[in-house]
């Protein structure tokens, strides 16, 4: 049976805008209080769906959070109307307000991890969903992520779903950004390599000293039980910390796989030979033939990689077996890095073309290519189940522009949430795409 990579891109949320609230992640610190144009973001990422849907790939889209969560303001002690409680907020705990209004959700790498039933116990595609509770504007996304992922892959014949992890810092879990799968081909089985930060419970795992290593070993280990992974089907790894020190806070800053290929910096993992032998070894009993290309930091510092994003580019498999990389078009403009891509695409190796997007938007936020998807391996009854309603097409795209259009503003400032119209702005937006990707009632204030 034919097995296929689908990618669900975040769409950007009527709140975007740069809160500067993820220690760690430099461009998001970089731009913080910056004017933001939400309606220009998701234009950026639609435009970016569109082509790759137009490349022939496999293309999906993933529902926004409802911004302001007025509901985590409640439970932080603002009471009175929804009106009230926002204009509370601005008063008393500006940066409280900013947390409830991130778009961050966007970034859909952080949503879930995901198995393909190629690889799971119980021949299911499995989805846990991401705690994130590193950061607590990202720690209140997880019961709307659960809910949206469910709506999207609703068949239990073909579909596990998991909470989140326990919401403690022992089991910080960021999601796909921390994860990859290598296969010889999407339906075969394959191994799939966790990244972690730290590990919660044994002390000799050296740690950052600057920045927070996010995700543990315990997290990425519960995840690999609960989707029923084989020992033989997984290998973990730990980030290199003095590259978490300098602003890579997920793995898909420093990496990136597909197939049968890692495109890695050299100072990514700690015993890297050990991890790369590994993985050659799962791989190749799995049938793959495990081809690593490593950039050298004589030819890309990390400072660079984390300016430009080079690794939190989508990696793409070409019909004919080559691989294509998305990447923004800060690594155009960086020197060092466009050098290398030339490089790396007239040596003959596994990636032979760039395609560059303008996502500057997201970038000035911290997220890339990479942050903006998610990947999910689906066997065709499994692409079958998937609702159709996010699934994108001609015609949902331009629906979803002319929606965007409709209900964004094109500039948003920090004064600006404090404004209680742009609940009810976001609210009625919202609604009217349930009813267009076909989700049914996920938000809160639907359920009331």
């Amino acid at each position: 049976m034919s097995a296929y990579e689908m990618n669900f891109d975040g769409l950007v949320g009527p709140t975007h805008n740069y809160g500067g609230l993820s220690y760690g992640n430099v461009a998001s610190q970089s731009n913080s209080q910056a004017v933001s144009n939400p309606r220009e973001a998701a234009r950026q990422g639609l435009a970016k769906m569109k082509a790759l849907m137009d490349m022939g790939f496999k293309q999906g889209v993933l529902a926004p959070q409802e911004r302001p969560d007025v509901a985590a303001l409640r439970r932080l002690g603002f009471t009175g109307s929804d009106a009230e409680v926002i204009q509370r907020a601005a008063r008393e705990a500006m940066p409280l307000l900013v947390a409830s209004c991130s778009a961050s959700s966007m970034w859909t790498a952080n949503a879930c991890t995901v198995s393909p039933s190629a690889d799971t116990a119980d021949g299911r595609v499995h989805f846990t969903a991401a705690n994130l509770n590193c950061k607590f504007h990202r720690s209140i996304e997880h019961p709307t992520t659960s809910r949206v992922l469910q709506a999207m892959f609703a068949s239990q014949a073909h579909f596990a779903h998991h909470p989140a992890l326990p919401a403690v810092a022992q089991f910080g879990d960021e999601g796909a950004a921390n994860h990859t799968r290598f296969c010889k081909a999407y339906g075969d089985a394959g191994v799939e390599f966790f990244v972690y930060g730290r590990s919660a419970f044994d002390s000799r795992y050296p740690a950052p000293a600057r920045y927070p290593a996010r995700q543990t070993l315990e997290a990425s280990q519960a995840v690999a039980r609960l989707h029923g992974l084989s020992e033989a089907g997984v290998v973990y790894a730990q980030q290199n910390p003095a590259v978490i020190d300098q602003g890579v806070f997920h793995n898909d800053v420093i990496a990136v796989g597909n197939g049968e290929v890692l495109f890695y910096h050299q100072d990514a993992f700690l015993d890297t030979d050990r991890v790369l032998s590994e993985l050659g070894d799962k791989l190749a009993r799995r049938g793959g033939n495990f081809q690593a290309v490593c950039v050298p930091a004589s030819a890309v510092s990390v400072q660079d990689a984390v300016r430009s994003y080079l690794f939190n580019s989508q990696l793409l498999s070409r019909a004919d077996g080559s691989m294509l990389l998305i990447v923004p078009e800060e690594c155009k403009s960086n020197a060092s890095v466009w050098r290398y891509l030339e490089q790396l695409t007239a040596s003959g190796g596994p990636i032979r073309e760039v395609r560059v997007f303008d996502l500057k938007q997201s970038m000035q936020n911290g997220g890339g290519p990479a942050c903006l998807r998610l990947r999910v391996a689906l066997n065709e009854q499994e692409l079958a189940a998937v609702n159709p309603g996010v699934v994108m097409t001609d015609a949902l795209h331009d629906k979803l522009v002319t929606w965007v259009d409709r209900h964004y503003r094109d500039r948003l400032s920090e004064a600006d949430l404090a404004d209680p119209q742009l609940l009810t702005e976001c609210r009625t937006a919202l609604d009217e795409l349930t009813q267009i990707l076909k989700l049914g009632s996920v938000y809160p204030f639907q359920m009331t």
